[in-house]
C-alpha cells in the first residue's frame, strides 16, 4: 500500500520527491518495496507521536534548504480506484493552499458511515473548493444518517494540501507545545544518507495528537475540496473485507477457511484451520496468539478492546518480534 501512495503521488504534475515519515522496523521493509531508485527521504521516528509532530518534522525538512513547497499529506493505508479523480481534486486543491489555506478533501458519502469523521461544509471559496464550517467526530448511526441526508457533510479523508510555512506557523498558534517539541527534534536530528533520526529524547517528549486536533479542527483558514475518486481508508476489518475479491457468497477467505452457510464475512486464518458454520456479516481473525470474532458492523469497536488490552498490560497489544 505505501508503494500504491507513492506511485499515486508520482503522478501529480511538478511533484517532488516524497518524503515518508515512519519507524525505523518499518524503514528498511519500505526500502525494499519502494526499490533502490526511489529517491524519498526517510525521517525516522524514535516513537509514534501521532500526525501533527509527523507533519511538523516532514514540513522542516521541506523549508530547510530555503524554498516553501507545497505539502500534500497522504496516509499509506488508504485506497483510492480513480487516481484520475485524484489528480484532479490535488490540481484543484493547490490553488487554494498555495493562498494560504489548509485544504482537506472531503469524500461525497454513499452510506452512513460511523467509522469515518465528516465534515461541514460552507461557503465556496472557488469551484469545487469550500470554507469549512466544521469538523465533527465519529457520529453514531443515527447522527450518520442524519448527516448524509442532509448532503451538507463530507466524509473526513485525511488527506490534506498547505504550504510548508502556513502549516508550522498554524501549528505554532494553536498547537506551540507540539510545534516546540518538533522543532527541537528536528535541531536535534541526523542525517544519515537519505534518512533523517530524530533526536530520541526530544522527539519522545513531544505531546501526541493527530493532525486534526491539533490544527484543522481550530484554524480559521481550514478548506474542503469535495471529491469521488473510489477512496477507502483500510482502517477496520470490514473496510478491508469491502474493497477485497469476493467469493459467489460475498465472503473474503484467506488461509485454510472450512466456511458452511456462511456468507458476507471476512475469516482468516492464520497456521491451522478455522470452520465457520451458519452465520452472516462476521469477521473472524485467528493469528498465533489471539483469536478475533466480530459482527462486521461493529468492526470498529475493536479499538475497545485493544484499549482493554492496554488497560490490562496484555502481551498481545504488542506485535511479535
Amino acid at each position: 500500500m505505501i508503494r500504491a501512495t507513492f506511485e499515486r503521488a508520482q503522478q501529480i504534475d511538478g511533484a517532488t520527491t516524497p518524503i515518508i515519515v515512519t519507524n525505523a522496523d518499518h524503514a528498511d521493509p519500505i526500502e525494499a518495496d519502494l526499490g533502490a531508485s526511489h529517491g524519498a527521504t526517510l525521517i525516522i521516528e524514535p516513537v509514534g507521536r501521532n500526525t501533527a509532530p509527523a507533519v511538523a518534522v516532514a514540513a522542516h525538512e521541506a523549508i530547510r534548504n530555503g524554498s516553501d513547497p507545497l505539502l500534500l499529506i497522504l496516509p499509506s493505508d488508504h485506497v483510492i480506484t480513480d487516481e484520475a479523480a485524484f489528480v484532479e481534486a490535488v490540481a484543484v486543491a493547490a490553488g487554494q493552499a498555495a493562498k494560504g489555506h489548509l485544504v482537506t478533501f472531503g469524500i461525497t458519502p454513499d452510506r452512513a458511515e460511523t467509522g469515518y469523521g465528516y465534515i461541514s461544509v460552507g461557503e465556496a471559496l472557488a469551484p469545487s473548493v469550500h470554507r469549512v464550517i466544521e469538523f465533527r467526530e465519529k457520529p453514531d448511526a443515527e447522527t450518520a444518517a442524519e448527516y448524509v441526508a442532509s448532503g451538507t457533510y463530507l466524509w473526513n479523508s485525511g488527506m490534506f494540501l498547505f504550504r510548508a510555512s502556513t502549516f508550522l506557523t498554524e501549528l505554532r498558534k494553536l498547537a506551540a507545545d507540539i510545534a516546540e517539541g518538533a522543532d527541537r527534534a528536528w535541531t536535534e536530528s541526523s542525517r544519515t544518507d537519505n534518512r533523517i533520526m530524530l533526536g530520541h529524547e526530544a522527539f519522545s517528549a513531544v505531546r501526541g495528537e493527530s493532525i486534526d486536533y491539533a490544527v484543522m479542527e481550530r484554524t480559521s483558514s481550514a478548506a474542503v475540496v469535495p471529491t469521488n475518486p473510489g477512496w477507502s481508508d483500510v482502517g477496520s476489518w470490514a473496510s478491508l473485507w469491502e474493497i477485497a475479491a469476493k467469493d459467489d457468497d460475498g465472503n473474503v477467505l484467506v488461509g485454510d477457511v472450512l466456511g458452511v452457510d456462511v456468507s458476507g464475512s471476512y475469516i482468516s486464518a492464520n497456521g491451522r484451520l478455522v470452520a465457520v458454520v451458519g452465520v452472516d456479516d462476521i469477521i473472524v481473525v485467528d493469528t498465533p496468539d489471539a483469536l478475533l470474532v466480530v459482527s462486521k458492523h461493529r468492526a470498529q469497536d475493536v479499538k475497545q478492546v485493544v484499549d482493554r488490552l492496554a488497560a490490562d498490560d496484555r502481551p498481545e497489544l504488542e506485535a511479535p518480534k
